[in-house]
C-alpha cells in the first residue's frame, strides 16, 4: 500500500504539464508536504519555485508559503534548511503574500527554540522574508543572538543584521552602537570583528548615521592595523562613501594615500579595487589632483601588478568626463598641451610594454584620449595610439590562449571606436587588419572578422579593391570542420558581403559555395545566407537557402527556410530594375510580388502556438502591400497618357472651383494612392511599437520603411495635389546625422535626392505634367533599387518579454458574463506579471505598465431608461510600475444600463527613455448588468397601479362607442 501511494504521489508531482491548473499542483504538492516520509516532504519542498514561476500570482504564493511556513514550524532542520533554500529563490515572489502576519508568526514561533540552529536557520529566513523590515520583535531577536555563545547563531545573526541594516533605518541606528560595542570590545574575536565590520556599509540612510560609522571605521583603520583589518575596514570604507555620495572625494584620496604609503602589497591591491569601483559609479567626483597622484603611483611603481590595476582604473576614467575635466584644467591653469601630460607620458610608456594587459590599457587610454579631444589637434597621438594597437595585434594574433583573445578583444574595441571617433584613421586601421589576417591563429582571425565587419557598417572602408585578399584568404582557411573554422567561415563571409556592397560577382559566389560543399555543415550555411539576408545579398542567400531545405528534420523548419528562399528571389526580382523604364519595372514588381505571396503561405505554415512568427508575417504583409502600392502608382501615372485630362476639365475645373479638376481622373487616383501610402506608415508605425523586444538595427530598418511611405505620400501631395502648402520638413532626412549601415545610408541619399528633385520641379512647373509622373516613378524606381535588409530580430530573438494578466473577478468559463446590479459598481482588480527570457533588459527594460479598460455595450435588456451619457461607457487608464516583476491595481466600472456589457482591458508599456510600446497582452471578460430587487419591486408595483387606470379607460371608449 505505502508502495502504491509512493508511486502515485511520485507520479502525479510532474505538475509543470499542461493539463494542471494551479488549484491541482498545489493539491499535488500538498500531498507530498503531508507524506510520512522525509524524502517526499522535502521532493515536495524543492519543487516549489517551479510552481510559483509558472503561476505566479498571489493567491496561489499566498497559499503556498502558508503551508511551507507550516512545514517550517513543525518540521526538522532539514526540512527548514530546504524551506530557507526556497524563500531564497523565490525572494522576488515574497511581497505577494497577503497574510503576512500569519505567515511570520508560523516562522518566528521557532526562535524560542532551544536548539541554536533552528534558531539559526529561523534568523536567516527572516531576513530572506523580506517583507518585514520594520517589525521590532525580529529586531529584537536580532540583537539577543548577536550575544549568543553558539557561533552557528552569532554567525546568522551577524547576517540578519546586515541585510536588515540595508532595508531599516530604524534598525541601522540601533544596531550601529551595538555593533561599535561588539567591534571594540577586547572580548569579541578577532574573526567575529572582522564579520562584524561590514555591516557599517549600510548605516548610509542619513547623514548622521554615516558620519558615525565613518568615524567608527577611521578608528578601525588606525587603532588595527594588521593586515586584514586594514583590508575590510577600508573595503567596507568604499561602500559606504559610494553609497552616502557624501564623502566621495575624502574616500579616493585615502585609497591614494594607502596607496602611495602603504608597503603592503594586498593593501595596494585593496585600494586599486576600491578606486576602481568609485571610478565607475562616480567619475565625475575625481579630480585632476587624484588622477595626477595616481598617474605618478603608476609611473614610479616597479610591479607589474600594481601598474596592471592602477592602469586599469586610468583606462576607465579616461572614458569618462574626468578624462575631459582633466585635461580642460590642465590646458586652461597649467598652459600645457596634452601631449606633455604625466597620464599620456604613461600611457606611452605603456604601448610597448612586455606584459600584454598593461599595453592593452595603455592603448585604451590614449585611444580615450584622442577620441575624447576632439578640439585639440593631437595628430602625434594619433599615431602612438595607431602604432599602439598595431604592435597589440600583431603580438595577441599570433597566440591563440585565453589571456591574448582577452587582449585582443580590447585593442579591436579600441580600433573600432577609434575609426569612428576619427574617421580619416579608418583607412590605415582596416589595412592593419587585413594584412595581419593571413597570419593569424583562427581565434583571432574571428575577432579579427568582427572587428572589420563593424568598421565598415560604419565607414565604407572595405572597396572591392580588397575583395581579392578576402577571396584568397577565404580559399585557404577552410581545411577542416572544427568549430573555430565554421565560426571563420561565417565570420569572413560577413566581412566579403558588407566589403562587396553590390550583387556578389559569379567568381565570389563560387569560390564561397565550393568552401560551404567541402567543409560546413548545415547550420554555419544558415548563419552565412542569413548574414547574405541582412547585406542584402538576395542571389547568394537563395541558392544558400535551397540547399538547406532538404537537410532539415521538422516540417515546420522546412516552411520557414521555403519562405526565406522565396523571399529573396523575391527581392532578386527587383535587381533588375531600370530608371525611366516603367513598363518592366511593373513587370519585375509583379514578379516580385508572386515570389512574395508564395513565401508568406510557406511563412504562415512555419509558425507554431509558441512561435507564432507575428513580426515576420506583418513585415512581410507590409511589404507585399508597399509593392502593390508602388505598382498602382505607377500605373496611375501611366494613365496620364492613356487617359488624358478631358478637352473640358478645365471648364468643369472652374465650375467646381477645384483647380484640380482640370488634371482629369488621375488626380482622385493620386488622391487614394496619397492615403493608401500614408496608411502604410501607420501600419509601420504599429509594427514599431509592438516590437519591444527588436534590436535598434531591426528598429531603425522598420523606420526606414515608414519613411519610405512618407515621402511617398509627401511627394504626390507636393507635385501634384497641393503643391502650394506641401511640407518636406517630415518626410526630411531625420537619420542623416550618422548612418549606421550602408543599408542605411544608401536609403538616406535616395531621400535627400528624391526631395531635391521634388522641390526644383515644384518651383518650375504646375500640375500634372509628365515630368511629375516621372519624378514618381524614378523615386519609386531608387527606392526598390536599394536591396532590402532582413534584420537580426527577422531571425533571432535575443530578448524576450511578455505579460500575464490576470483579472478578478473572473468567470469559470470564459463564455459566461459576471453577474452585477445596476445600481452598484463593479471593482475590476487587475494583476500581472512580467515574464522574461535568458536575458532580461538586453535592449530596453520596462519602466512601467499602462492599463487601460473599456467596455461596450453588447446587447441590452428590458426597457430603455434615460440615463447620462457619462454612465452608459466606461473608458479608463492607470500607469503601474511593476515591482520584482509584479503588478496591481483596480478599476471601478458603472453598469447603469442593463444588458451584456463587454469589458476589454489591454496592457502597453512605457520604456525607461519615455516611449511606448503596443505589447499587449488583451483580455476580455463578459458582464451582464441585471436591475437591482427595489427599483424592481417599485416597477412591478407602479405596472400593477397602472392595469385598473388602463382597464377603465378602455371600458369608457367602448360605453362611447
Amino acid at each position: 500500500m505505502a508502495s502504491n501511494s509512493t508511486k502515485s504521489f511520485l507520479a502525479d508531482a510532474g505538475y509543470g504539464e499542461q493539463e494542471l491548473d494551479a488549484n491541482s499542483a498545489l493539491m499535488e504538492l500538498d500531498k507530498g508536504l503531508r507524506s510520512g516520509k522525509l524524502g517526499e516532504q522535502c521532493e515536495a519542498v524543492v519543487r516549489f519555485p517551479r510552481l510559483f514561476q509558472k503561476y505566479p500570482f498571489p493567491i496561489l504564493i499566498n497559499s503556498a508559503f502558508l503551508k511551507l511556513a507550516d512545514v517550517f514550524r513543525v518540521g526538522n532542520n532539514f526540512l527548514r534548511l530546504c524551506v530557507l533554500k526556497v524563500t531564497q529563490q523565490s525572494e522576488k515572489h515574497l511581497e505577494k503574500i497577503l497574510n503576512v502576519d500569519e505567515f511570520v508568526k508560523r516562522i518566528f514561533s521557532v526562535i524560542h527554540s532551544n536548539d541554536p540552529v533552528a534558531r539559526a536557520i529561523t534568523l536567516r529566513h527572516l531576513t530572506s522574508a523580506r517583507v518585514i523590515p520594520e517589525r521590532k520583535n525580529a529586531h529584537h531577536s536580532i540583537r539577543q543572538s548577536l550575544d549568543s555563545h553558539d557561533n552557528v547563531e552569532v554567525e546568522a545573526a551577524v547576517f540578519a543584521a546586515a541585510n536588515f541594516s540595508a532595508q531599516s533605518k530604524d534598525f541601522a541606528v540601533g544596531i550601529c552602537n551595538k555593533i561599535s560595542e561588539m567591534i571594540q570590545g577586547l572580548a569579541t574575536p578577532v574573526d567575529l570583528k572582522l564579520k562584524l565590520i561590514p555591516i557599517l556599509q549600510h548605516m548610509h540612510h542619513d547623514a548622521i548615521l554615516a558620519s558615525s560609522a565613518r568615524q567608527l571605521l577611521q578608528q578601525l583603520v588606525t587603532s588595527y592595523p594588521s593586515t586584514k583589518m586594514v583590508i575590510v575596514s577600508l573595503h567596507t570604507f568604499t561602500l559606504l562613501a559610494a553609497s552616502s555620495l557624501v564623502d566621495t572625494p575624502k574616500q579616493i584620496q585615502l585609497l591614494l594615500q594607502y596607496l602611495k604609503n602603504d608597503p603592503r602589497k594586498a593593501v595596494k591591491r585593496l585600494a586599486i579595487q576600491d578606486l576602481k569601483l568609485l571610478a565607475n559609479k562616480t567619475p565625475h567626483t575625481w579630480s585632476r589632483e587624484n588622477i595626477q597622484a595616481l598617474c605618478e603611483c603608476a609611473l614610479q611603481t616597479p610591479y607589474d601588478s600594481l601598474k596592471l590595476g592602477m592602469l586599469s582604473v586610468l583606462s576607465t576614467l579616461s572614458g569618462t568626463i574626468a578624462i575631459k575635466h582633466y585635461f580642460s584644467i590642465a590646458s586652461g591653469n597649467v598652459g600645457s598641451s596634452p601631449r606633455s601630460s604625466d597620464l599620456v607620458r604613461l600611457a606611452q610608456e605603456c604601448c610597448y610594454h612586455n606584459n600584454r594587459g598593461i599595453a592593452a590599457h595603455g592603448v585604451r587610454v590614449l585611444t580615450n584620449i584622442t577620441v575624447s579631444c576632439q578640439e585639440k589637434d593631437l595628430s602625434a597621438l594619433e599615431q602612438d595610439a595607431v602604432f599602439g594597437l598595431e604592435s597589440l595585434l600583431v603580438l595577441c594574433s599570433q597566440d591563440d590562449s585565453p589571456g591574448a583573445q582577452a587582449t585582443l578583444k580590447i585593442a579591436l574595441n579600441c580600433m573600432v571606436k577609434l575609426a569612428k571617433g576619427r574617421p580619416h584613421l579608418s583607412q590605415s586601421v582596416v589595412e592593419t587588419l587585413l594584412t595581419q589576417l593571413h597570419s593569424a591563429q583562427d581565434a583571432a582571425r574571428i575577432l579579427m572578422c568582427h572587428c572589420l565587419a563593424a568598421i565598415a557598417m560604419q565607414l565604407p572602408v572595405l572597396g572591392d579593391g580588397m575583395l581579392g585578399d578576402l577571396m584568397e584568404l577565404y580559399k585557404v582557411i577552410g581545411r577542416s570542420a572544427t568549430d573555430k573554422q565554421q565560426e571563420l567561415l561565417v565570420s569572413l563571409a560577413t566581412v566579403i558581403f558588407v566589403a562587396s556592397q553590390k550583387a556578389l560577382s559569379a567568381e565570389v559566389k563560387a569560390v564561397i559555395k565550393q568552401q560551404l560543399e567541402s567543409v560546413s555543415n548545415g547550420w554555419t550555411v544558415y548563419r552565412i545566407a542569413r548574414q547574405a539576408s541582412r547585406m542584402g545579398n538576395h542571389d547568394m542567400a537563395r541558392e544558400l537557402y535551397q540547399s538547406l531545405l532538404t537537410q532539415v528534420a521538422s516540417e515546420h523548419f522546412y516552411f520557414w527556410l521555403n519562405s526565406l528562399k522565396e523571399f529573396s528571389h523575391a527581392e532578386q526580382c527587383l535587381t533588375g530594375l531600370q530608371e525611366e523604364n516603367y513598363s518592366s519595372a511593373l513587370s519585375c514588381i509583379a514578379e516580385s510580388l508572386k515570389f512574395y505571396h508564395k513565401g508568406i503561405a510557406s511563412l504562415t505554415a512555419a509558425s507554431t502556438p509558441l512561435n507564432p512568427l507575428s513580426f515576420q508575417c506583418e513585415f512581410v504583409k507590409l511589404r507585399i502591400d508597399l509593392l502593390q502600392a508602388f505598382s498602382q502608382l505607377i500605373c496611375t501615372c501611366n494613365s496620364l497618357k492613356t487617359s488624358p485630362p478631358p478637352a473640358i476639365a478645365t471648364t468643369i475645373a472652374m465650375t467646381l472651383g477645384n483647380d484640380l479638376q482640370r488634371c482629369g481622373r488621375i488626380s482622385n487616383q493620386m488622391k487614394q494612392s496619397m492615403e493608401e501610402f500614408r496608411s502604410l506608415a501607420s501600419r509601420y508605425g504599429d509594427l514599431y511599437q509592438a516590437s519591444f523586444d527588436a534590436d535598434s538595427a531591426t528598429l531603425r530598418n522598420v523606420e526606414l520603411q515608414q519613411q519610405s511611405c512618407l515621402l511617398i505620400s509627401h511627394a504626390i501631395e507636393a507635385l501634384i495635389l497641393d503643391p502650394e502648402s506641401a511640407s518636406f520638413q517630415e518626410s526630411g532626412s531625420t537619420g542623416a546625422a550618422h548612418a549606421d549601415s550602408e543599408y542605411e545610408r544608401r536609403m538616406m541619399s535616395v531621400y535627400n535626392r528624391v526631395l531635391e528633385e521634388v522641390d526644383s520641379l515644384n518651383r518650375k512647373y504646375t500640375p500634372v505634367s509628365y515630368m511629375h509622373t516621372a519624378c514618381l516613378c524614378n523615386a519609386i524606381i531608387s527606392l526598390l533599387k536599394v536591396p532590402l535588409s532582413f534584420q537580426r530580430y527577422f531571425f533571432q530573438k535575443l530578448q524576450s518579454t511578455s505579460i500575464k494578466l490576470a483579472l478578478s473577478p473572473s468567470p469559470r468559463n470564459p463564455a459566461e458574463p459576471i453577474a452585477v446590479q445596476n445600481n452598484q459598481q463593479l471593482a475590476l482588480k487587475v494583476e500581472g506579471v512580467v515574464q522574461h527570457g535568458s536575458k532580461p533588459g538586453l535592449f530596453r527594460k520596462i519602466q512601467s505598465v499602462c492599463l487601460n479598460v473599456s467596455s461596450t455595450l453588447q446587447s441590452k435588456s428590458g426597457q430603455d431608461y434615460k440615463i447620462p451619457i457619462d454612465n452608459m461607457t466606461n473608458e479608463m487608464e492607470q500607469r503601474v510600475e511593476p515591482h520584482n516583476d509584479y503588478f496591481s491595481t483596480q478599476f471601478l466600472l458603472n453598469f447603469a444600463i442593463l444588458g451584456t456589457h463587454n469589458i476589454t482591458v489591454e496592457s502597453s508599456v512605457k520604456d525607461a527613455n519615455g516611449i511606448v510600446w503596443k505589447t499587449g497582452p488583451r483580455t476580455t471578460i463578459f458582464v451582464k448588468s441585471l436591475e437591482d430587487p427595489y427599483s424592481q419591486q417599485i416597477r412591478l408595483q407602479q405596472q400593477q397601479a397602472q392595469q385598473p387606470l388602463q382597464q377603465q379607460q378602455q371600458r369608457n371608449a367602448y360605453s362611447r362607442f
